[in-house]
């Protein structure tokens, strides 16, 4: 079938609207639930209270019942007593019912007992329906309990059982049906090997069956569709014929020759939008068959989630009779700047983390199929359509994706990437209270220049000086020189070449870089790692230009790792715990000092305390030594820079 090129392209503001107002109205039946089973839900009728609460007087202290007058003219020199034999005063505990006559409850702190607790001697006179809670002082018979269209929250449970209402009316789940389609998809369950070539692990369903849950609605998956026109047409008019309230087709919606949703739903209902000016998320398709509301959900993972938040989210709580909760905001100054494509409105993942008195972001790698960067982020920046970016030092906008006090918690690391990093994350997120690191790999000199700026909590380091053949010292004198700063070593490691197993192309050392037959993949320039390479090019003799892929860069260790174990370079400088974690081989080259930078003024942070006793427990150095190349012999101890 030939390509369908987008219909008009929608603003996110018009499609929401063109898509929401289209099913204006359309509510998901009702159904009488168990109170105690109603968190979440929402109701469908007011509900109206049976019983008050409390429905007697009660003492709402420990003491002694008695009429209120019986007290009046008490006072320290004109004490009055009560005879607890004659029934002038009851003992009572809290929550007890008052007795016949009585008004008001003296707390028996109050109360000094003679004549063998016969006789109560008070000193100060008390108030009518003092201590006391009154009949429908929380809850009265036949008020309005709840409005109809309100998300029940635990609380509510007890305030429906103390009302007498052990079952509410609420609104039926919305059901929604997903289904992935793609001939390259396969099911990841059970699966003993990685997949093959041109197979992708059918992911995205999990992700959308979890939003629908948390927007209240009840996902149903459908195995995995192949790209056939008649058979996804067989499973979109039986969704259409049945009590599903929303329809949800999982990639297929861009323009390729392939991607068969536009076409089956216009020829099956209705074509809203095909099309929407955000970035990931732009192919989205929103529509309708039969009257019922149909989504063509991007393929790409981010594109997918993003898309879920913005139409298949919202949509729920329409039919629930709610509107989408806004989320919550908070203003940080950008670490670093982002240029963005006119036209479009950008929702970039951030890292977000404070320093001082303010908050501080900076982007994770942008992609459409950047799953990691979901995971990782803690807030997200939109750039408004209008927009051409935002520059470094800007304050801008963030919605929270975390809890505030997490985000807060969180320890910014940039610079140099070592994979001892995600240790310390991980032992930082067992403690109480838990220290989230997040780290943003742009080099040695990129994290010393975001110490600089301000704009990091730690730098990691390795960079070498040729001249003296120590590392780190002479930049920190040369870029940092206004700066207190610590410099604590974290490890030392072996950098070396990673090869593919079994060495296919004989290399033996960094002259065979020169090669022709080979394919060298290189690390960032800034990156320490660079700098290695650069001190032993020059010190063999060899010109960066006679390199195959010299100018072929990645951001980490790993990346470089996989880009050997794919073939697609023969071979790439980097940590021997990287090659190992990968099986590929390993030829040393060096050892170097990997060392973590730090302003003295964040020192005394309760999360950089936490952090450097993590790195000086023996758990610690065992975890990072059983992983292969790396020396725990001064980890922890602070270089002394003006040496």
């Amino acid at each position: 079938m030939k390509r369908k090129i987008y219909l008009k392209m929608h603003s996110l503001a018009e499609a929401r609207n063109l898509f929401l107002d289209r099913f204006l109205g359309l509510r998901t039946g009702e159904e009488e639930i168990s109170s105690r089973e109603a968190d979440g839900r929402v109701t469908s009728r007011p509900v109206i209270a049976r019983f008050s609460a409390p429905s007697y007087h009660a003492a709402a202290m420990d003491g002694l019942a008695v009429r209120a007058a019986d007290t009046f003219g008490a006072a320290d020199d004109r004490p009055r007593s009560l005879r607890l034999d004659a029934g002038q005063a009851v003992p009572v505990n809290t929550g007890h019912p008052l007795p016949e006559g009585k008004n008001a409850v003296v707390m028996i702190e109050h109360v000094l007992l003679r004549d063998g607790d016969r006789e109560a001697v008070l000193r100060a006179p008390i108030h009518p329906w003092q201590n006391v809670r009154k009949v429908g002082e929380d809850i009265v018979a036949t008020e309005l309990l709840f409005p109809t269209h309100h998300r029940v929250r635990p609380a509510d449970i007890g305030a429906l059982l103390t009302a007498g209402c052990p079952r509410v009316w609420v609104r039926k789940r919305p059901k929604v049906v997903i289904f992935p389609t793609g001939s390259e998809l396969i099911p990841g369950d059970d699966l003993a090997a990685p997949p093959a070539p041109g197979a992708i692990i059918e992911a995205n369903s999990g992700v959308l069956a979890a939003l629908v849950a948390r927007a209240g609605g009840e996902a149903t998956v459908a195995p995995i569709i192949a790209d056939d026109y008649e058979t996804i047409k067989t499973h979109l008019l039986a969704a259409a014929a049945s009590d599903t309230d929303l329809v949800v087709i999982n990639a297929g919606s861009s323009a390729g020759s392939a991607d068969y949703t536009v076409r089956l739903i216009e020829e099956l209902g209705e074509v809203l939008v095909h099309g929407v000016t955000i970035m990931p998320g732009k192919p989205t398709i929103l529509g309708a068959i039969a009257g019922k509301p149909v989504i063509g959900n991007p393929g790409y993972p981010v594109s997918a989630l993003i898309s879920c938040e913005q139409f298949i989210q919202p949509l729920l709580a329409r039919l629930q009779g709610m509107e989408q909760d806004e989320p919550r905001k908070i203003s940080a100054v950008l670490g670093k700047s982002l240029p963005s494509a006119g036209g479009i409105e950008e929702f970039r993942r951030m890292i977000t983390g404070r320093i001082a008195d303010q908050f501080v972001c900076v982007p994770l790698k942008k992609g459409a199929g950047a799953i990691t960067t979901v995971t990782r982020a803690n807030t997200i920046l939109r750039i408004p359509a209008a927009s051409e970016g935002q520059a470094k030092g800007e304050q801008v906008d963030l919605e929270l994706l975390r809890p505030l006090d997490q985000i807060s918690r969180t320890i910014l690391c940039t610079g140099s990437h070592d994979l001892c990093l995600d240790l310390i994350h991980d032992f930082l997120r067992q403690g109480d209270p838990a220290y989230p690191m997040a780290s943003t790999h742009v080099g040695s000199m990129g994290g010393i220049m975001a110490i600089r700026d301000g704009m990091t909590h730690i730098a990691g380091s390795h960079l070498l000086d040729p001249a003296s053949g120590g590392y780190n010292i002479s930049y920190l004198r040369q870029y940092l020189a206004d700066r207190q700063v610590a410099l604590i070593t974290l490890v030392y490691r072996e950098q070396g070449f990673m090869i593919p197993a079994g060495n296919p192309k004989g290399i033996r050392d960094i002259r065979d870089l020169a090669r022709n037959d080979l394919t060298f993949i290189n690390r960032q320039a800034g990156s320490g790692t660079r700098v290695l390479l650069d001190y032993e090019l020059d010190r063999a003799g060899i010109s960066p230009e006679v390199i195959r892929g010299y100018d072929n860069e990645e951001y980490t260790h790993m990346s470089v790792a996989v880009a050997v174990l794919s073939g697609k370079a023969d071979a790439g400088l980097g940590v021997m715990a990287a090659a190992r974690a990968l099986g590929l081989d390993f030829i040393p080259v060096t050892e170097e000092r990997y060392d973590l930078i730090i302003p003295r003024e964040l020192l005394a942070l309760p999360g950089i305390q936490r952090l450097l006793e993590v790195i000086n427990t023996a758990a610690f150095k065992e975890r990072v030594e059983k992983m292969g190349g790396y020396s725990t012999r001064e980890t922890g101890r602070e270089v002394n820079v003006d040496s």
